[in-house]
């Protein structure tokens, strides 16, 4: 597993660049505005822990990255005293000058506006060129629907949309009465979901449109095997873009070309390749009429199933010959929609993770392991993907140090606000305190994130691997020639 990512260099770098960068920038917010204030600046740390390398600038300041990259900090003894989380100060605190109301919160509050500026400015370059996505990721009608899945607690399950009576080519429309405009929406409303049954079983609404008909639907979602949380068992529709037809084939011999799209087989819709799949496996001895489109034109075709080798160990399996196209369009979203998805996105999962009627835990979330990972995997698929989920990560930053909790921004802030409100400050003491005690739960939230990260890790390298080993048995497809 390790030698497989330590293989791809370039997605590394990125991983480094990307994630480093917005801490950076969160950190130079605050560094920027303490020097604006007046404040006296002592270190610049990307991580904390012990110093790895670094310099010191002509005002003094030690720019450092440490040991443990689990964010960064500028040392700022006016703030608060946070000797016992950023290492001791060259100036004692109280020998400098107290800092106004408005010097507290202009600098607390900057790091987060500069994640946001950060996020802007991404969100701008994906406006202008583009990114790219799958017609599959824009849909919200199904495509699919599974009928067995497996439980959190190992049993087999039937899929929850089968149980319901949804079918392929159903368009969502809401989930639990909130609209829906994407896939992502869907999945998201779904797992984040709050509904129960009277027995306290998940429970979620649905909205769709059948035959022009709106309807509500009535789902009890399984608890995913893997990390509890809700699934319904449906896929986006995906449509069935002839990308090339192989030489010889059923496929060819009835006259398919790239470009075609199938409609529909034997008089039944399709909305997913893997609908047709099924089909031919199942009737890998009858002939399928096709119901085809190619430019304004429609026709129909009748395409006899092949048995073919597909393994070195001689497998077999009926197959029509083509090779499917991922259709894709450049979708231009400005930059202050960007920003207010995630920022939507960020507060539905700080919901629900806070909220008594979700299944979504400490454990959904994702620390600096799973979160380079996520970075890692998709800088394999291009540089606007990385740049996309970079929009989210800043806006999750902002919101996540906004909050009011000691040792974050939000906690200086409501200290801040604490001791004008009282007209004298807050005990040393108390603050010390609670910053001790939060930076000790902090830690123990990270272990027990990481454990979680390296398992999701783990799973994704294994999966891969098995792909990876079954496409090395793979043969080449051959037709027969008559």
């Amino acid at each position: 597993m390790l030698l497989r990512i330590l293989s791809d260099p370039f997605a590394i770098l990125l991983v480094v660049l990307f994630f480093g960068a917005s801490i950076f920038v969160h950190e130079w917010g605050h560094y920027l505005a303490a020097r604006w204030r007046g404040l006296r600046i002592e270190r610049f740390s990307i991580g904390f822990g012990p110093k790895l390398f670094g310099w010191k600038d002509k005002r003094g300041v030690d720019w450092r990255v440490s040991l443990f990259p689990l964010g960064g900090y500028v040392a700022l003894p006016q703030m608060a005293d946070m000797r016992g989380i950023e290492g001791e100060n060259e100036a004692p605190r109280e020998a400098l000058p107290r800092l106004s109301y408005t010097d507290k919160m202009t600098v607390a509050g900057a790091g987060a506006l500069f994640n946001i500026l950060f996020a802007l400015l991404l969100g701008t370059v994906l406006w202008v060129t583009g990114l790219p996505v799958s017609a599959q990721s824009e849909s919200t009608t199904i495509g699919y629907t599974v009928d067995s899945m497996t439980d959190a607690e190992g049993m087999e399950r039937q899929g929850p949309a089968v149980r319901a009576g949804l079918q392929p080519g159903d368009v969502i429309v809401a989930v639990d009465g909130e609209e829906v405009s994407d896939w992502e929406d869907i999945v998201y409303a779904v797992t984040t979901g709050t509904g129960r049954s009277s027995n306290g079983n998940p429970k979620t609404e649905l909205t769709i449109r059948r035959d022009g008909e709106r309807r509500e639907v009535t789902l009890f979602p399984v608890l995913d095997e893997h990390e509890g949380i809700r699934r319904i068992g449906i896929a986006p529709a995906n449509p069935l873009k002839v990308g090339a037809v192989m030489e010889h084939s059923p496929a060819e011999d009835a006259g398919l070309q790239a470009g075609d799209r199938i409609l529909a087989a034997n008089g039944e819709p399709l909305y997913h390749t893997s609908a047709l799949s099924e089909l031919i496996r199942e009737n890998p001895d009858s002939a399928l009429k096709l119901a085809v489109q190619r430019g304004e034109e429609k026709r129909s075709v009748s395409v006899q199933p092949e048995e073919v080798v597909y393994t070195e160990g001689g497998d077999k399996t009926p197959m029509i010959g083509v090779r499917w196209e991922q259709v894709t369009s450049l979708r231009h979203i400005d930059p202050f929609t960007q920003v207010a998805d995630a920022f939507t996105l960020t507060l539905n999962v700080l919901g629900a993770l806070v909220h008594p009627r979700s299944d979504i835990g400490i454990s959904n979330l994702s620390g600096p392991v799973g979160i380079g990972y996520t970075l890692y995997v998709i800088s394999q698929i291009g540089i606007l993907e990385v740049l996309s989920i970079v929009v989210l990560i800043n806006v999750n930053l902002a919101i996540l140090n906004l909050l009011p909790i000691p040792v974050l921004d939000g906690g200086h802030m409501a200290f801040a606000t604490v001791e004008r409100l009282r007209g004298r400050p807050v005990s040393p003491r108390i603050i010390a305190s609670a910053q001790g005690a939060f930076m000790l739960f902090f830690l123990a939230v990270f272990v027990y994130v990481t454990f979680f990260d390296v398992g999701r890790v783990a799973r994704n390298e294994s999966a891969i691997s098995e792909a990876e080993e079954a496409a090395q048995q793979r043969v080449p497809i051959e037709f027969s020639e008559d």
